[in-house]
């Protein structure tokens, strides 16, 4: 661990406080929103808004990443994002809260959050070696695990239990607390080849770069499609706990929990794995081995059953998420990380809005839990496309790491 050095480890910590923040609030707003209604669509809605920013902004939010200090841009998103949850705060302590004021302000987080999350990722390969990727990443997502699922989920509806803004006013204070840690960290990070052209042209060239590359380029548009079905049953996770599940708004929290304990698994067995499978065998492992769980949630109303089914598919998508950051950050170079990555999250990420809005519209038409099994069987179609196209660039995903192919 200390091999990481003492700039990656004050990273860390600013991650795992913004993470602990991000979770208390991810749960708390669904609950506030269920307060005003239990319309799937609105419900949704908030959900997809909150990853729209990513279709909108991602590629600008790479391209500004990469002609500037990013450890700065983390430190001005962060107090952003503090500044929108705190108004959300006082506007739920005051009776004053509604869904309008829950859709401006999570679209608001969402948008700082791509300037965060894209100065992160490009910070990494900075501060570790490159064959430091993978546990350094590893430490991280499951940090991101831990502070959202594990920890922030269940403090987040237990503080919504005994007051609204109690757990809006947590959240606030932790991003705070992470730009600040942040300001610790000594040094420069700007690109070593900062882009000197328009904007545009920055982002042109991250695209063509993309473009150009067979295996990023088929990973991003199946991807795509993977997070669209995934976001088809998360967007209305909430009601399943609620309604289907029947389990209560702490109930809620702890199916988060179990979520979180299916992620922090994933991410600390992620390098291990890779090693023992390779990475090829154990992407492949994760897209064709995730969607059953998904389609078993659907099919069960038995609380035990489907949080066991959560933690399986969180433990799952949680290893290929920090096996596919690696390959990522080691074949793209790091003057075009943050556009490059900016394609990958428009894509990718992209498609959770598309998804989580069907997901509501699904679920008006029918019920909640056949969300879950449509999103599963979609999401066991990209899984076999996904291997597929692993396996035929195989070489170059074994070149790309240490983890092997």
């Amino acid at each position: 661990m200390g091999s990481l050095g003492s700039r990656y480890w004050r990273l860390f910590g600013a991650s795992a406080t913004s993470n602990l923040a991000d979770g208390i609030g991810r749960a708390a707003l669904p609950l506030l929103a269920a307060t005003f209604t239990r319309d799937p669509v609105l419900i949704s809605g908030l959900y997809s808004l909150a990853f729209l920013p990513w279709l909108v902004f991602a590629l600008p939010a790479g391209a500004l990443v990469d002609r500037g200090d990013r450890r700065r841009a983390m430190v001005v998103a962060n107090l952003v994002r503090a500044g929108v949850i705190g108004v959300v705060a006082a506007a739920a302590g005051t009776g004053h809260a509604s869904v309008p004021l829950l859709y401006a302000a999570v679209f608001t987080l969402g948008a700082a959050e791509t300037v965060y999350d894209s100065a992160a990722n490009a910070l990494l390969p900075q501060l570790v070696r490159p064959g430091q990727l993978d546990p350094g990443n590893s430490w991280l997502v499951t940090a991101e695990t831990v502070g959202q699922l594990f920890l922030g989920a269940p403090v987040g509806a237990l503080l919504f239990a005994v007051a609204v803004a109690a757990p809006l006013a947590v959240n606030a204070t932790g991003f705070a607390l992470c730009a600040l840690i942040m300001l610790t960290v000594p040094g420069s990070y700007r690109p070593s080849l900062a882009p000197t052209g328009s904007l545009r042209a920055d982002m042109r060239d991250g695209l063509r770069w993309m473009l150009r590359h067979p295996l990023l380029r088929g990973l991003t548009v199946l991807f795509g499609f993977t997070a669209a079905f995934q976001a088809m049953s998360m967007s209305v996770l909430v009601l399943f706990a609620l309604d289907v599940l029947q389990v209560g708004s702490r109930g809620y929290g702890l199916l988060l929990l179990a979520g979180g304990v299916g992620g922090l698994l994933g991410g600390l067995a992620a390098p291990y794995v890779g090693r023992l499978l390779g990475r090829t065998g154990t992407l492949s492992a994760v897209a064709l081995c995730t969607p059953p769980a998904v389609v078993g949630m659907g099919l069960t109303s038995d609380a035990v059953s489907a949080f066991a089914l959560f933690l399986v598919t969180a433990c799952l998508v949680m290893i290929g998420n920090v096996l596919t950051m690696s390959l990522r950050q080691t074949l793209i170079p790091e003057e075009l990380f943050g556009r490059v990555q900016g394609v990958w999250r428009t894509a990718v990420w992209g498609g959770i809005p598309v998804g989580g809005f069907a997901g509501g519209v699904l679920a008006d038409a029918t019920d909640v839990p056949t969300v879950f099994v449509v999103a599963g069987l979609g999401y066991l179609a990209t899984g076999v496309a996904v291997t597929a196209l692993l396996f035929r660039h195989r070489a170059l995903t074994a070149a790309a790491a240490p983890a092997g192919g």
